[in-house]
């Protein structure tokens, strides 16, 4: 299940996706995506640490997406956010395939096959999904305010 927090990154870009290259304040991008100002502050941080966003300080700065929104997937952001997609170290190419620390021998993991189907499939969609898609779609804030 994805995080709140994750929840407001993603709306949060998804506003900077929509104001097609406009800076936006921490408090209307807050405004805008139904999140708390601090908290969503602190994910700009990170976002910005991370090379998401870029960030101009003063009377007239704010937030900008640092690359075209089209560029930007879903999976990407999630991955900054929370880590890596999949269900267990054993099916995720970022953590190296690594085995779980509770199972014996990875080669003999009856569960591994399900897990790295479920991670496929899931970074499929979101590897796909990109914030201008997500900009573009008829749903409108209220909406994406339920994701």
């Amino acid at each position: 299940m994805l995080s709140q927090k994750t929840k407001y990154a993603l709306r949060a870009l998804v506003e900077l996706a929509r104001a097609d290259g406009a800076q936006l304040t921490a408090g209307e991008m807050a405004l805008r995506a139904d999140a708390p100002r601090k908290f969503l502050e602190a994910i700009l941080l990170e976002l910005a640490r991370n090379r998401m966003v870029t960030s101009r300080r003063g009377k007239f700065g704010g937030y900008t997406l640092a690359r075209p929104a089209a560029e930007i997937s879903f999976a990407e952001v999630i991955r900054i956010i929370e880590g890596p997609l999949a269900l267990a170290p054993c099916v995720s190419p970022r953590l190296g395939l690594r085995k779980c620390d509770d199972c014996p021998d990875l080669a003999l993991c009856t569960l591994r096959e399900a897990l790295a189907r479920a991670r496929h499939a899931t970074a499929d969609v979101l590897e796909g999904y990109s914030l201008a898609d997500a900009a573009s779609s008829t749903a409108d804030s209220a909406q994406l305010a339920a994701i």
